[in-house]
């Protein structure tokens, strides 16, 4: 039983962990150095994939390695499930829920998830990569504190905003 606690520990630690790193990654790697990928993410396109899939499949990679590595080291391993696991919610919330990726579309109407599904609708209102509000992907500051932000950025940096989400503000 204690093993048992122990290992659900470290996965849970492990997905509070893997979610102030991606904030991070977003924020300064994917809308820094690593926007050639990410854009792809940011403009209107039809197609079923986008080139910012390919962090999906670095993460992934990572995920996997730590697995063979914790083969024989059972921490390592507990903290791989960790990451899969963030990984899943992830593609649940973000390429399922915010962005409809999937063959439902269904919009949360009251609660958590649709602070989380207007959050990032706030991070895809400008156009570009400066500028933007909500890294996170699981977790979402409260929606005024991001409109009051984005609206200072707008101000500051002359930002441009996409038609479709000017209401949001």
């Amino acid at each position: 039983m204690i093993a048992f606690l122990l290992a659900l520990a470290i996965v849970v630690a492990t997905v509070a962990f893997m979610e102030g790193f991606a904030w991070w990654a977003h924020k300064y790697v994917m809308h820094g150095w690593g926007w050639g990928w990410h854009k792809s993410h940011h403009e209107p396109h039809d197609d079923r994939f986008e080139k910012n899939d390919l962090y999906a499949v670095v993460f992934a990679g990572v995920a996997i390695v730590l697995f063979w590595i914790g083969t024989d080291n059972w921490v390592v391993w507990w903290i791989a499930v960790g990451i899969t696991a963030y990984g899943a919610l992830y593609f649940i919330a973000h390429d399922g829920l915010v962005h409809h990726r999937w063959p439902f579309r269904y919009v949360p109407k009251s609660g958590y998830f649709k602070r989380l599904y207007q959050a990032h609708r706030l991070h895809h209102a400008v156009k570009g990569k400066n500028g933007c509000v909500s890294f996170g992907f699981i977790w979402a500051p409260s929606l005024d504190t991001l409109r009051k932000q984005l609206r200072e950025n707008q101000q500051n940096q002359n930002l441009t905003l996409y038609e479709s989400e000017r209401d949001s503000l």
